[in-house]
């Protein structure tokens, strides 16, 4: 699960998910970024956007050599289901692997993303829906970001 929720995000994190899931709009997806920071949780948590977020001086997309955002379409989505014995909906995405990022900067957090147009927006329009603590330094060997067996997020 998360540890914590962006303000932006807020009761919208299954709406904006649904919507990749159901292509509305069809260019919609949801993206994994890895960030270096050390910049506090309040903070971040204040902050609207990706382009806000990496614009913070104490905060910074990781730039390690063969690190790329992952980019997860309606394909890649787990398929939304409210739980309704549980009272609550829980989001889920595949584990994420990073293949050979090399030495460079130490990874602090994952941020999962909804970027409304991926063919034509930048990161102004990206909404942070999520944000975990992911503390690694690559040396070259693959990394993958285990997801909870419950999801990235819960709504109850």
């Amino acid at each position: 699960m998360a540890d914590q929720i962006p303000n932006i995000a807020l009761g919208r994190a299954v709406e904006l998910y649904r919507r990749v899931d159901e292509n509305d709009p069809a260019n919609a997806v949801l993206l994994v970024v890895m960030i270096v920071t050390t910049a506090t949780d309040a903070t971040l948590k204040d902050l609207d956007t990706l382009a806000a977020i990496l614009a913070d001086g104490n905060t910074a997309e990781a730039t390690n050599t063969n690190y790329a955002r992952k980019v997860l379409t309606d394909s890649d989505l787990v398929a939304f289901a409210p739980d309704d014995a549980n009272d609550r909906a829980d989001l889920d995405i595949p584990d994420q692997t990073f293949v050979a990022p090399a030495a460079g900067d130490d990874w602090t957090d994952m941020l999962i993303c909804y970027d409304p147009d991926s063919t034509g927006g930048d990161d102004s329009t990206v909404v942070p829906l999520s944000q975990h603590d992911f503390e690694v330094s690559p040396d070259g060997s693959d990394i993958t970001a285990q997801i909870a067996s419950a999801g990235f997020y819960r709504a109850s």
